[in-house]
């Protein structure tokens, strides 16, 4: 079997991380429309980093057959992106007085 000059790239779809990201985004939105104001600020801010993991996942794919490098910082931005999301649904929280879950929570 000859080697391919281009590597495989691309599938998205099936990678769990993609998966996960494209919930986080859909749940991100229907979030920030029942709980917060459309003219806060922090609603932008939260979609585009929920859109900004789904959407580096998807182009760290595509470019994973070309180069591993340009995946690598894709998928760091996209991990940055919902780290900054995760803090957003923090603050929420604490400033609303209400404990986080453990990820043992019933």
């Amino acid at each position: 079997m000859a080697e391919h000059f281009i590597l495989t790239h691309g599938g998205y779809e099936n990678l769990l991380s993609f998966q996960k990201a494209r919930i986080v985004y859909d749940g991100t939105v229907r979030f920030c429309q029942r709980f917060l104001k459309k003219s806060d600020r922090t609603v932008d801010q939260m979609v585009q980093a929920a859109r900004s993991g789904k959407q580096n996942i998807l182009e760290a794919s595509r470019a994973s057959g070309t180069s591993k490098e340009t995946e690598i910082k894709l998928t760091n931005v996209a991990r940055a992106s919902l780290e900054e999301l995760l803090e957003d649904y923090r603050d929420f929280l604490r400033l609303r007085g209400i404990a986080e879950w453990t990820k043992d929570h019933s």
